[in-house]
């Protein structure tokens, strides 16, 4: 077999093969799943917009991180209720909707007419309520079409012919790779727009920056549009696909059966709505009060409610795979929940480095474009290894990559560009490693979703996706928590100046930023490797 052979062998079974395995009625999930990524077109702005606009410290903003992220908590109840409601789930995404626009509409009027919100509220709490309300839009878009991936793989054919186990399962692994893979397409297109919006950007005085901002939230509001024309999608498919099994010999009742959920009717369990009630009035009676550790409480609180709920949704496997389920979930919670560098670098590299919108737009797109590859890329040791061996590989990777971005802090780049004429300054660096680093995070989740969407009882799905998502993104707020504890421990501050007179309110100090660095990524490499090591040795040891 010659090179060329190989190469085409490899590139047919990576490539191609996921093309041929794509589905039309994969499309609708796919679709809210793109939204969800294009949510990203605001983020380069909204974090110029703080910066610039906003008073607020890194620890603070991380506490806003973990508010933001406690709403997926609510895939509990939201999850089951899916599952109840299963032919009119569609006014979940509605809703969602609705929500997303409410908040996108908020940052277009603080940026287009400011004077007008401060009358009614301060800036500071309009962009908390917006920060607040879109995670909840996506949320409950992200139950759906959680639902939606599992309802999208068919089970028959178009003659009315089940699919044997082989297929089926690759089918549900291909839709769960394509889901990863229509996330971060969204964040592709919109780093594209983002280059193409911020060209020339820093010639522009503050005003007509402001207009590019404004702009961009307007725009972001295509998000909403794409989810909800996903809905109607779905409904097209589902009607051509009853007719077409009709005109193919098969009665009205057989098709109808042939494309709705197989099982019987879905029990009701008070035990996830109860839960997130207790959520809920557990988050607002801590959050509205001034009790000390709030969010901490809040998290534990959070904590037992979905472990609770784990264990009610784990009776409904076999002991050996609710086994397996616990101790995956608990490497991936881990991986998810070392803390990050937070805002604190993303200011250094604006305000030190010279970074500026177009090419943080430039880096955005990199690490899109790179994720997408490394999904498609590593694949196929997604199917053939356990989970274990890959969260092993990535922690490993990631601690390498963390060395760069610790470079520049302490200067690597004035060491590199005079040796190699200019070509590897800051920006180099930061262009490759961005783009190595782009798709470890999204690649950990495929195994566990199509995990979830094989083996969960066929009534259950979307509540198991739910229960499960609530906890592993239970770590996200693990690690804002924990980046919140570091930028506490090393303060690091921008520079911020009274719009109004100009004068310095707040000093720039970097001072702490390396030692912060550091920290992070001894963090990110040791206790991921740790989680792998204590489950394996334990009864809930996994070789899914």
């Amino acid at each position: 077999m010659t090179v060329i052979e190989t190469r085409q062998g490899w590139f047919d079974r990576v490539v191609l093969d996921l093309g041929r395995q794509m589905r039309w009625s994969f499309l609708p999930p796919l679709m809210i799943y793109f939204s969800a990524g294009v949510s990203g077109l605001t983020a380069i702005v909204g974090t110029f917009f703080v910066k610039d606009y906003l008073g607020l410290s890194a620890a603070f903003l991380a506490g806003i991180a973990f508010w933001a992220g406690l709403p997926w908590a609510l895939k509990m109840p939201l999850g089951h209720l899916v599952d109840l409601i299963w032919r009119r789930k569609a006014v979940l995404v509605y809703l969602g909707a609705a929500l997303i626009a409410t908040s996108l509409g908020i940052m277009y009027l603080l940026i287009s007419d400011r004077a007008m919100m401060a009358a009614i509220l301060p800036v500071e709490a309009w962009y908390v309520i917006s920060a607040l309300l879109s995670p909840v839009g996506y949320v409950v878009q992200d139950a759906v079409a959680d639902a939606m991936s599992v309802e999208a793989v068919p089970r028959v054919d178009d003659s009315g012919a089940p699919y044997n186990q082989e297929t089926s399962r690759a089918m549900h692994t291909t839709m769960q790779t394509l889901g990863r893979f229509s996330l971060i397409g969204g964040t592709v297109a919109v780093a594209i727009l983002n280059i193409v919006m911020f060209s020339g950007a820093q010639d522009l005085d503050p005003q007509g920056k402001a207009d590019i901002y404004a702009s961009i939230y307007l725009m972001a509001m295509v998000i909403p549009v794409l989810s909800v024309s996903g809905v109607f999608l779905a409904t097209w498919q589902l009607r051509r696909a009853r007719v077409r099994m009709q005109r193919s010999g098969m009665s009205k009742a057989e098709a109808h059966s042939a494309t709705s959920r197989p099982e019987g009717h879905t029990k009701l369990n008070h035990w996830y709505f109860t839960g997130g009630l207790v959520f809920v009035i557990l988050t607002l009676t801590i959050g509205l009060s001034d009790v000390s550790f709030a969010q901490e409480i809040v998290f534990a609180g959070s904590m037992a409610i979905v472990l609770f709920l784990m264990r009610q949704l784990i009776a409904n496997l076999p002991p050996d795979k609710a086994r397996a389920l616990v101790g995956t979930a608990i490497i991936i919670f881990v991986f998810r929940a070392v803390p990050l560098n937070g805002a604190a670098a993303t200011w250094f590299e604006i305000d030190v480095l010279g970074f500026d919108e177009q090419f943080l737009s430039l880096l955005y797109l990199i690490i899109s474009v790179l994720t997408l590859a490394g999904i498609i890329v590593l694949r196929p040791m997604i199917a053939s290894h356990p989970i274990t061996r890959i969260i092993v590989f990535l922690t490993i990777v990631g601690g390498v990559l963390a060395l760069p971005n610790i470079g520049l802090y302490y200067g690597i780049q004035n060491w590199t560009a005079p040796l190699t004429g200019g070509i590897v300054d800051a920006r180099f660096i930061a262009m490759i490693d961005a783009g190595l680093e782009s798709p470890l995070g999204q690649v950990a989740m495929i195994p566990m979703l199509a995990w979830i969407a094989r083996n969960a009882p066929s009534n259950l799905k979307a509540t198991f996706f739910a229960v499960m998502a609530s906890f592993t993104n239970l770590a996200l707020s693990a690690s804002a928590l924990a980046t919140k504890y570091i930028n506490q421990i090393f303060t690091v501050t921008r520079e911020v100046s009274d719009k109004t007179t100009g004068d310095i309110t707040v000093a720039a100090d970097y001072s702490a930023l390396g030692w912060l660095l550091i920290t992070v990524a001894a963090l990110g490499f040791a206790l991921p490797l740790l989680a792998v090591v204590i489950v394996q040795h334990s009864r809930f040891k996994t070789t899914d």
